[in-house]
């Protein structure tokens, strides 16, 4: 057993069974052995809660436990995450500060499945692999304080205060595999790469280091073009080169391939975190972009007047609250029920280009739409303009009250 008793400063718990957040990666794997070492656990079970990882990377997870001697759990929530958190993202246009909101709302899905489990196996511990510098501590903190209260919630790397390089180091010392290039979170709506780590502001992000997205200079030379047909609120059915595909969670895989095969998708942004530090963030969402460009268009096209003014504030208390880690938050629930309640006339299809990282509309037609050309056309009469006469004049006459004041300027 590596000898890092000297790594904290504080006095460790002590627990007896533990169930970990474990995706396989090098944070929660190396937790499968500081358990039993240093926290004093008789029993670890490891958990992963599937919310989109590919069969390889499920595969590497189960082995990795199994290598580690640790009994290795699946709950498959990948359609939990589909139609309970992507569906509001879209209602709700998610965006925080350029960042479509994904990882945040993963984290609380997979805490949420955990402290269940936890509870559910008569646990006296929760871990995770949050480090003490990121988000993700206060979101998973927040639902197991919710979802397992009397639990013990354990967090190696930010006990140890480890450095990237020294969970390498040590991992290696017990004997643990990982993968040494730039870590990722993936779920199928967005793509983290390297979260924490991109530190180098002059470097741009290698081709390599993308699953989807493609350097504009890689990308096809011709237009892709596709029709999207929305219902509801949601893309119901893709219609591309290679025929139709049907489902939101089908449709965001095949997004995902085509718009990154045209330089779609990429994000590369400063965010202003939970405790106030600024991080170079990398993603990639191709299926994302899209969806979400094309969805706030057409609300556009089928909301009132109203509405649009005042939908985007619920949509930025929504993000906030997701982000910061209150999606079992009453204000947060009330927030998406507000953005789900206008739904119901947002339908239609669009015809779009995909070339080089632009996303260009060659046509739309909604039979939700409050679009009146035979009204508002200056090509038509269906309105008679002089009926405005007297509108205008009402509207002007706090104008005249204002100059009879007189102009501070």
């Amino acid at each position: 057993m590596p000898d890092i008793s000297g790594r904290y400063v504080i006095e460790l718990p002590q627990v007896k069974k533990v169930a970990v957040a474990y995706s396989g990666g090098l944070d929660s794997a190396l937790a499968l052995k500081l358990l039993p070492d240093q926290y004093g656990a008789e029993e670890v079970l490891a958990v992963t809660c599937n919310v989109g990882l590919t069969e390889p990377e499920l595969e590497e997870a189960r082995s990795k436990a199994e290598l580690l001697g640790v009994p290795w759990t699946l709950i498959e929530s990948t359609q939990e995450f589909v139609d309970d958190f992507i569906t509001r993202a879209v209602y709700a246009n998610s965006n925080y500060e350029g960042y479509p909101v994904a990882t945040s709302m993963t984290r609380q899905l997979i805490a949420r499945r955990v402290a269940e489990f936890a509870v559910a196996q008569g646990c006296d511990a929760i871990c995770e692999g949050s480090t003490g510098k990121g988000n993700d501590q206060y979101r998973m903190n927040n639902v197991f304080a919710m979802f397992a209260p009397d639990l013990k919630v354990i967090v190696p790397v930010r006990d140890f205060n480890f450095t990237r390089q020294e969970e390498k180091d040590l991992s290696a010392q017990y004997g643990i595999p990982y993968n040494p290039g730039i870590g990722d979170d993936r779920t199928m709506w967005c793509r983290s790469i390297g979260s924490g780590e991109v530190d180098n502001l002059q470097m741009r992000i290698s081709q390599e280091d993308y699953l989807w997205w493609k350097y504009p200079e890689n990308a096809p030379d011709k237009p892709t073009e596709l029709e999207i047909e929305f219902a509801a609120g949601l893309p119901v059915r893709v219609t591309g080169p290679e025929g139709t595909v049907e489902g939101l969670a089908e449709i965001i895989h095949y997004l995902n391939r085509v718009g990154g095969e045209n330089a779609l998708g990429k994000i590369d942004m400063f965010e202003d975190g939970m405790i106030g530090l600024k991080s170079r963030e990398a993603y990639e969402a191709p299926a994302a972009s899209i969806i979400l460009a094309l969805h706030k268009d057409l609300e556009q096209l089928c909301l009132t007047k109203e509405q649009i003014q005042f939908k985007p504030q619920v949509e930025r208390q929504w993000a906030y609250m997701v982000y910061h880690g209150g999606w079992f938050h009453p204000v947060t629930q009330d927030c998406a029920a507000f953005c789900q309640s206008s739904q119901w006339a947002v339908n239609g299809t669009y015809r779009v280009s995909l070339y080089k990282g632009n996303l260009d509309i060659l046509a739309r037609e909604s039979k939700t739409a409050l679009f009146a050309p035979d009204l508002r056309s200056l090509a038509t009469a269906g309105w008679d303009q002089r009926e405005s006469g007297p509108a205008t004049k009402i509207h002007a006459m706090q104008y005249k009250i204002l100059a009879k004041r007189g102009l501070k300027t």
